[in-house]
């Protein structure tokens, strides 16, 4: 089972990572069209921010699991490995708890606006379940991954070291 939400939290970090280089093109080709053919387009301000919602959510995980978080580490010199331990634990379970009350309304937001047929106000009219969608299905990614780091932290394999600190040194993963 870990295994398995390993793999998708590497392919949403994947489609994660494509998505912003589509947006890059994207932008780019709005710049080309708009500068030097006086031609704007009416989809890729749309298509731009639907993708950036969704490889922004779904990156979550992705972090999580290879230890990219920004990370405070005030006392973490100064305190013992075992409390350091219980210091991750907690973290995990607020992250835990934050996903599920993500998940929750998330998905009371995307049913509504199902039923209501809401769509954005733009030319396109995307349906707005389209991008909202992003939340749950991102925070039910992350609360899965978050389970997976709270069973390695109890095994001892892992914790929320090896975030990238103020200087840019990434620290070793193990605790």
């Amino acid at each position: 089972m870990l295994k398995f939400i390993d793999k998708w939290t590497d392919r949403a970090g994947v489609l994660s990572a494509w998505m912003f280089f589509s947006i890059g093109v994207m932008v780019t080709y709005e710049v080309v069209m708009r500068k030097a053919f006086n031609a704007p387009t009416v989809w890729v301000d749309e298509v731009a921010r639907f993708f950036q919602i969704w490889a922004v959510y779904l990156a979550g995980a992705y972090v999580l699991k290879n230890r990219h978080l920004i990370t405070v580490e005030l006392f973490a010199d100064r305190v013992s490995a075992t409390i350091e331990r219980l210091f991750g634990f907690i973290a995990l379970a607020i992250m835990a708890v934050f996903c599920l009350v993500a998940i929750w309304y998330g998905s009371a937001i995307v049913y509504e606006s199902i039923e209501q047929g809401r769509h954005t106000s733009t030319m396109l009219g995307t349906p707005k379940w389209m991008t909202e969608s992003a939340i749950p299905v991102a925070f039910s990614l992350l609360f899965l991954q978050v389970l997976v780091e709270v069973y390695r932290l109890a095994k001892g394999q892992g914790g929320l070291k090896g975030a990238t600190d103020v200087d840019g040194d990434v620290e070793s993963l193990k605790p």
